[in-house]
Order: C-alpha cells, then sequence, then structure tokens
C-alpha cells in the first residue's frame, strides 16, 4: 500500500470521528475544537491532493476565522459551557441516523449516476500545474492580476461587517 493511501485514510478517520464528536459533545466549546480537527483535517487531504493554496485558505478562513468566530459567539452569548440536558431529545438519535441515511443514498446515486462505477480519471493536463510544481502560484496570480478589485471589495465588505457587528455588539 502507497503511503499517500494510508496517509488518506489515517486523515478520513479523524475527519470522521471529529464530526461524529461535534454532532454528539454535550459541551458546546469541546464541539468548536472537535470543529477545529475536522478542518485541520480537510487541509491536510488538501494538501495531499496537492492543492497547497485551497489548504491554506481552508486553514487561514476556516481555523482562523469562522472557528474564531463561533468561539467569540459562544463566549459572548454566555451560552452554558457545560452539559444542558434541556437540549437533548430522545428522537435526535433517529432522526439524525434517518438525515444520515437519507444523505448517504443522495449522495451514492449523485455519484453514480455521474461516474458510474468506474475509477475518476486524473487530469494529465500540465497547465493545471503552476510554475515549480506548484498551483498555488497560479491561483494566486489569478487571483492578484484579474480579480484583484474583486478581492479587495470583498475585504473592505467583511471589514464594514466587523465594525457593524462590534457596534451591534456594544452595551451603551
Amino acid at each position: 500500500m502507497v503511503a499517500q493511501n494510508i496517509f488518506f485514510y489515517a486523515i478520513a478517520a479523524v475527519i470522521v470521528w471529529s464530526a461524529f464528536r461535534v454532532v454528539t459533545t454535550q459541551n458546546v466549546v469541546h464541539a468548536a475544537l472537535h470543529l477545529v480537527a475536522v478542518l485541520a483535517s480537510v487541509a491536510a487531504q488538501y494538501i495531499l491532493l496537492a492543492a497547497e493554496f485551497v489548504a491554506a485558505t481552508q486553514v487561514l478562513v476556516y481555523i482562523g476565522a469562522i472557528v474564531v468566530l463561533f468561539l467569540f459567539g459562544i463566549m459572548l452569548t454566555r451560552a452554558k459551557i457545560g452539559r444542558d440536558q434541556e437540549l437533548t431529545h430522545k428522537s435526535a438519535i433517529v432522526g439524525g441516523a434517518l438525515t444520515a441515511l437519507l444523505l448517504l443514498a443522495v449522495m451514492g446515486y449523485s455519484l453514480l449516476d455521474e461516474f458510474g462505477w468506474s475509477r475518476t480519471p486524473l487530469p494529465e493536463d500540465s497547465r493545471l500545474i503552476g510554475v515549480n510544481g506548484s498551483n498555488s502560484a497560479t491561483v494566486s496570480d489569478s487571483i492578484f492580476s484579474q480579480y484583484l478589485v474583486p478581492f479587495e471589495v470583498i475585504s473592505v465588505l467583511l471589514l464594514a461587517a466587523l465594525v457593524g457587528a462590534i457596534v451591534l455588539a456594544r452595551k451603551d
């Protein structure tokens, strides 16, 4: 077995276990930390796929921003940190299992309808690989040349949203 396959399955196991713990833990902070493990493992999978730019974006945007936003939301709303039995319903396990089975059926049907039982072909096009064998250079050249103005507009919009959130959260 190739080392890449071993790492893929090990990282996939971490993703599945951590995702399971995100939805089953009764502590909100632990759920956020398990979400960090899921997102970091997904970034590791991107690295295995030689998509370094997407992995770096995954770490910066999702782990660096979204999870921090969740933790700030938990702290600012003064949510209960410990276990809360009022939020647990007996039908949650049955509903979750039915939802998981439905999602598995839809995803399986979609994949089989598109690809059948054949293996997915890998791209052999050399244009996908950028300078020095890295596709990060190609993606960054595209973003910071052709899409520079929309990139900056989105950054200003996010800054305005952050300032607005701080103004709304302030207590006068």
